[in-house]
């Protein structure tokens, strides 16, 4: 079965760095109470002249680099971000303006919210696979996000959870045995967001919505695999809330050193997260080739997205 291989990653953080302190000064809320909750210390807002549009370029320009190829190898290029700068043109073909990439490619944006970047990538698997007999057998796939334009800052419940940011991948089309990914949804209005915000979300309710979906997420493709947790060296989940991880690690009794934190520095990012994740892996040298890594997204809609993938070559 032919399935995705990491080839190499990149991010893109804005200017703005908001502490919990910050916020306290805007509503009524605490470091501590933020902190205990959540896990979330501090997160990146957009500056002036920052956009989803100008982090995504930035993060996928570098993992474009980072991997080696010429624009014009590049088979496909997928977004997943639910904040994008403009409904049209998509963030994905401003990328591709911006790269240089070949205009006889499929482009486009994908809406998974937190999710969005594993519906990327299994949107971008099929492209290519669609495309087999190309020679073009690599995908660019990023998750952007400008949330910071979408929230109610007098809202407590969902103003000190979110930040913005990107982070890009390219992957390749190969054999690979260890492949695979799951995808999945249901219709739940616990999280909305409606055309030009603000985001509503029922906490309790996604609480218990993404507890379930981790693990089962997780084992839907450790089963379609045929590997297990033992097998992987790092598990990425979507970075919404530490306690999330926690919860869902001592449920599965897991070994909680694979399962990547970084919402503390960064929020929840949504789309983004993951990406970033990667990303900040791939820079601290902890990715290396050969490595196996599931990937778990959970978030609005409400959706679920996993995907086990194979690192090959440097990551970065």
């Amino acid at each position: 079965m032919k399935g995705l291989q990491l080839i190499a990653t990149g991010g893109a953080l804005p200017g703005r760095l908001v502490t919990n302190e910050d916020l306290s000064q805007l509503v009524d809320t605490s470091d501590e109470w933020i902190t205990t909750r959540t896990g979330i210390r501090q997160r990146h807002f957009c500056a002036e002249g920052e956009t989803a549009t100008t982090l995504a370029v930035a993060a996928a320009r570098q993992a474009l680099a980072r991997s080696g190829l010429a624009p014009e190898q590049i088979g496909c290029c997928v977004c997943g971000t639910l904040s994008a700068q403009y409904a049209t043109p998509s963030t994905a073909c401003l990328v591709q303006k911006e790269l240089g990439l070949p205009q006889d490619i499929p482009v486009l944006d994908v809406n998974a919210a937190c999710s969005g970047f594993i519906y990327g990538a299994g949107v971008a698997r099929g492209l290519l696979a669609m495309r087999e007999n190309d020679t073009r057998r690599y995908a660019l796939v990023i998750g952007c996000e400008q949330l910071s334009r979408l929230m109610d800052m007098t809202d407590r419940s969902t103003c000190v959870l979110f930040g913005d940011g990107a982070g890009a991948a390219v992957f390749e089309l190969a054999e690979d045995d260890g492949f695979a990914i799951d995808l999945g949804a249901r219709g739940d209005m616990a999280i909305t967001t409606p055309a030009g915000g603000p985001i509503g979300m029922d906490g309790r309710a996604v609480f218990r919505f993404a507890v379930d979906a981790l693990p089962r997420t997780l084992h839907a493709v450790l089963e379609a695999s045929g590997k297990t947790l033992e097998d992987l060296d790092w598990v990425v989940c979507h970075q919404a809330n530490s306690r999330i991880i926690d919860h869902c690690v001592k449920k599965l009794g897991a070994d909680p050193a694979k399962f990547y934190k970084n919402m503390d520095r960064h929020g929840n990012t949504s789309a983004a997260s993951i990406p970033v994740a990667l990303n900040e892996l791939a820079e601290q040298g902890r990715l290396t080739p050969g490595m196996r890594i599931a990937c778990i997204g959970f978030g609005g809609g409400l959706t679920w997205g996993g995907m086990l993938i194979t690192v090959k070559g440097r990551a970065v």
